[in-house]
């Protein structure tokens, strides 16, 4: 935080997915109004979420990344927000080639970036760790206004998804079903995503995010998808997940990778308290 009650944030977005990055002392007591004032895409600056890079342990050795969604509620951890992240760290400690691994509530995660500080695009990749089971879903009836649903699972990869497989992810209108399915695991809710098969190596993927609503990408709802569509024997392990912004890659093994481009956008100085 500034010294003359001022947050100064620096904006990316990562195929579409953006945010808004703090990096200070604290995460602020009123971080919840924060977000959901300067994510609104009418009043605000407008972004997906707010996030804050924190001293690791209270020691400047690491850092801890708390992300906020645009409604003000907590998200334990973000692929495309992770990437962010790391250009946003990178550009502050004028550092090229960033390798950094910081705290989540989800667990540590690494991150890499391939890139100098003063590149407006870099391209990072980041150790999303193991794919577990997802929340419950006994009972869930999966109504997507139409359209006929193949199979579906969830996945927890440190944040909760639900993968629903469909023959065309844009035949659906996820604006409306998104929610309604999201309903089910309220209160914490969870992450809905329609994934589309093109084959062994590709799929389509389109998001509605817990806390942000349609996306135009999730880079742990990729890792979610390209995983649990492996399981079910259709894709392999390396694989390109396109989505309404973009590609990302996806690789499978002991943990799961993501890599994509993090894109600086523009530098902010807002009020704060």
């Amino acid at each position: 935080m500034g010294e003359n009650g001022t947050v100064r944030l620096t904006h990316h977005h990562g195929l579409g997915n953006d945010f808004l990055v703090a990096l200070v002392d604290e995460v602020p007591n009123d971080a919840a109004d924060l977000a959901r004032r300067l994510c609104d895409r009418d009043h605000g600056i407008g972004a997906d979420g707010l996030v804050f890079g924190t001293p690791w342990d209270g020691t400047s050795e690491g850092l801890t990344f708390t992300l906020v969604n645009s409604d003000g509620g907590l998200a334990e951890v973000s692929g495309n927000g992770l990437i962010c992240f790391g250009q946003a760290v990178a550009r502050s400690t004028g550092t090229t080639d960033l390798d950094l691994t910081v705290a989540t509530p989800a667990g540590p995660r690494r991150i890499v970036v391939a890139g100098g500080p003063d590149d407006t695009e870099v391209s990072a990749t980041v150790d999303m760790g193991c794919a577990g089971p997802g929340p419950d879903t006994d009972g869930l009836a999966i109504d997507l206004g139409g359209p006929t649903s193949g199979r579906s699972g969830t996945v927890d990869m440190g944040n909760p998804h639900l993968v629903i497989e469909v023959d065309d992810v844009d035949a659906v209108d996820l604006e409306t079903a998104g929610p309604a399915i999201e309903g089910f695991f309220g209160p914490v809710g969870c992450n809905v995503h329609l994934v589309q098969v093109l084959d062994r190596s590709t799929i389509r993927l389109r998001p509605w995010e817990r806390g942000a609503g349609l996306t135009e990408a999730c880079g742990s709802g990729a890792c979610a998808a390209t995983h649990l569509a492996h399981a079910w024997g259709l894709v392999g392990t390396e694989v390109e997940v396109r989505m309404p912004g973009g590609s990302a890659a996806v690789t499978l093994g002991d943990s799961i990778r993501l890599a994509g481009p993090a894109v600086h956008t523009g530098d902010h100085e807002v009020a704060h308290g």
